[in-house]
Formats: structure tokens, sequence, C-alpha cells
């Protein structure tokens, strides 16, 4: 997921090392705050992908500073990263669901259908899961409420994707 945040705040703008964290921390604090010994390896193997440049510039203070810009084939890559399948894990789907969402503008409108499909699909199958789990097993109070609001949050989820395709579908009219 780093890999995504990294090239979709590089399609932006061209940014240092710092500047990339402070740009994803701006755009995505709420879902995710990467470390820089995350983004750091994630920039050297994007790089050596050929999905982003690098440039040594002197800044003003006299030191080197690294600025990092996204190639015609990282663009590529943010889009591929972006439509990818959902992820499997339960635990792992709503919160790079959201950051997908969160990125999907940069998709044309059959990129976007297809990602909103995929999601919504993945979402309402984890939905169904959790409610056969629920009727399946005597739950004690705690973990009953917990699978309770697991259920409001794909719900929502859902709701969230379905007026994503909405504004797609009236975008067409």
């Amino acid at each position: 997921m780093i890999e995504l945040l990294i090239l979709f705040e590089l399609n932006r703008k061209v940014l240092t090392m710092y500047g990339v964290s402070k740009e994803i921390r701006n755009s995505f604090s709420v879902l995710t705050t990467p470390s820089y010994g995350t983004i750091k390896p994630a920039l050297t193997r994007l790089g050596a992908g050929g999905f982003v440049n690098s440039q040594k510039i002197m800044s003003q203070g006299g030191r080197p500073s690294v600025y990092y810009s996204i190639t015609k084939e990282g663009v590529n890559e943010l889009k591929r990263l972006i439509c990818e399948p959902p992820l499997e894990n339960p635990i792992q789907f709503l919160p790079a669901a959201r950051i997908k969402l969160a990125c999907a503008d940069i998709l044309n409108q059959e990129e976007q259908v297809k990602l909103f499909s995929q999601l919504k699909t993945k979402a309402e199958s984890i939905l169904i899961d959790t409610q056969n789990l629920i009727r399946s097993k005597e739950l004690a109070f705690y973990p009953r409420m917990v699978f309770d609001n697991l259920m409001c949050e794909y719900k929502n989820f859902i709701t969230l994707v379905e007026g994503f395709e909405h504004a797609g579908n009236s975008k067409q009219c």
C-alpha cells in the first residue's frame, strides 16, 4: 500500500522523501501514517522498478536534497495498484479499500467502475461472512457488539461505494 501512496503523491508533484512523508500524512493521516523507515525502502523499490526518478539538487542551505518524480511507467503502476483485486484478509481490506477509493479520481470512468464493483463485491462477501458467523455461534456480549459494529462499518462502506457508483453514472449523462 505504501507504494500506492507514494506514487499518488508524486503524481501530484515532485517531492523529497520528507515531502512525500508530509504529503501522505496531510492526505491520509486518518487512514495511515507511514514512517521514514517504510518510505525510504519503498522509494528505492519504486526507483529500481523504473516507476520513480530521483535527482540530487543542492538546497539553499548548501546540502544536497534528493527530489523524486513519477515516470510514465509509474503512473501506469499507480493505476494498476489501485485497480488490483482487493486484499483477501478482512482486517486489511477496509483500510486498503478506503485508500484506493481516495485515489480513484486518477482513474478513467471504466477503471473506476471496475474498482467500485470489486470493492463492493468483496465488502458484501465479508458482510455475509460476518452475518453467518453471528448466526452460527452463541456469542458473548462483547464479541457480539464487535461483530455488530463491523457489520455497520461494512454496510457504511458499501453505501459509500454505491454513492461513488451513482456519482459516476451521473457524470455520464
